[in-house]
């Protein structure tokens, strides 16, 4: 058992799906029962779901039992009914549990009530937010008390930002020798009915980038200890770019991998000692047409995004400024069944012996992290792997609780193999020599 398993031992769960009927959560809820029926874990898993209807509750638990062809879900998984606004009833779900998975967003305006009733009554909190805000500001909030309480909090366990965070993690550990430096490119491919995303991630974009300036702010009063370069610097790229690799254009990843994979690289060389690496996030985004529309689109969207009344249009219609990409009722199964993406890493660093300080970086990289569909089907692998790799591999979790980004919590896991297990596949595309 994990530290304060005095305690943990009088819980009746592992851990609970929170937001269990909502547009992700039914999709985490999917994911947790394959987990609990398919061998991999040390013993059985006594899990449950919360949120504000016993109904739709009991619905989603049918509805994963369907899908994994089982006529249902046995008597060992709870319901467990609370609100996101009732701090007691979130304090009573934390009692019942080693670990909360929390998939009630926007994080920015549902996340802290959640971390706090978890921190205050010893479970830990795993969360798919993609807001640095949200994610820093958690850290700055909590951190001590998570690490006084012996319980781990670690955001951003979705597609954002577990295949960049683990990926550069890999791409290190494959290099023969020192890596200074990677840049990531993602690429979504869908089939013919096409993809798009719930409108939920929609809400957390319009108000993460409406409040740029409070993000600035925050990072202040952290106070972060600026990471070293090691290695020939990483020139940031343009806005948009031609990139020969994929022969099509490229423009900077707007997520939050950049931000979670330096708070990863930070921890680790401040604590470990690990040599820090230098970070670039890109997205590709096809030919000329698909630029100039994507173009058009961005400048919209930033001079809306900065007014009240240009934010309520933008939720109020967001199939119609995404140009479709983002719909209130989210992707079919046909078009997830369809789409999955790839991200591709560029690494290059210093063969052993080499000083990286005064010579240029002598060996290369190329590694991959495939994953089927992002948002409802890779998200719940990555978050629920990572619950299983907290509660199955927690012997090699950092020593002290605390607010950790995936790749400080889960350097030492097994998480990259849980992953590859699961389909979200980790690979070494290319390594030429020195």
């Amino acid at each position: 058992m994990a530290a304060g398993s005095g305690q943990a031992a009088e819980r009746p769960y592992e851990l609970v799906v929170f937001g269990a009927s909502g547009f992700t959560g039914q999709f985490v809820v999917e994911e947790v029962a394959r987990a609990a029926s398919g061998g991999e874990l040390r013993g059985p898993l006594r899990w449950a779901v919360a949120g504000r209807s016993r109904n739709k509750l009991q619905e989603v638990l049918e509805r994963a039992a369907e899908r994994l062809g089982k006529a249902a879900l046995g008597p060992e998984v709870g319901v467990i009914l609370c609100d996101v606004g009732d701090p007691a009833s979130l304090a009573a779900m934390a009692k019942q549990c080693r670990l909360v998975l929390n998939c009630v967003g926007p994080y920015r305006f549902f996340g802290e009530p959640v971390v706090k009733a978890c921190v205050e009554n010893g479970a830990s909190c795993i969360d798919i937010s993609g807001e640095p805000q949200f994610l820093e500001g958690m850290y700055l909030k909590y951190n001590e008390k998570a690490a006084e309480n012996k319980v781990y909090v670690i955001g951003s366990c979705g597609f954002d930002s577990i295949p960049a965070d683990m990926g550069v993690l890999y791409t290190r550990d494959k290099l023969k020798g020192t890596l200074t430096a990677v840049e990531s490119f993602l690429t979504v491919k869908s089939g013919p009915e096409g993809s798009c995303i719930h409108d939920g991630t929609w809400k957390s974009a319009v108000y993460g980038l409406a409040d740029q300036d409070n993000l600035k702010a925050l990072r202040k009063k952290i106070g972060y200890s600026p990471v070293p370069v090691v290695g020939a610097k990483l020139k940031r790229r343009g806005f948009v770019f031609y990139s020969q690799e994929f022969k099509q254009y490229s423009i900077p990843f707007m997520g939050s991998d950049v931000s979670v994979v330096k708070r990863s690289q930070r921890y680790l060389h401040s604590q470990l000692q690990e040599t820090p690496v230098q970070y670039g996030a890109y997205v590709t985004v096809g030919g000329l047409g698909s630029v100039l529309k994507l173009m058009f689109a961005g400048i919209l969207f930033f001079l809306l995004v900065k007014f009240s009344f240009g934010r309520k249009l933008l939720t109020k219609y967001p199939e119609f400024f995404s140009a479709g990409r983002f719909t209130k009722k989210g992707p079919t199964q046909k078009q997830m069944d369809g789409t999955s993406f790839t991200m591709t890493f560029f690494g290059e660093g210093y063969s052993e012996g080499q000083d990286p300080q005064n010579s240029k970086p002598n060996v290369k990289i190329c590694t991959q992290v495939k994953g089927p569909e992002p948002g409802y089907v890779a998200t719940p692998i990555a978050m629920v792997q990572a619950a299983v790799a907290l509660l199955e591999d927690s012997a090699h979790l950092p020593k002290e609780g605390g607010v950790y980004s995936p790749g400080a919590a889960f350097s030492k896991t097994k998480l990259i193999d849980r992953l590859n297990k699961r389909g979200m596949e980790f690979s070494v595309i290319s390594q030429p020599e020195v």
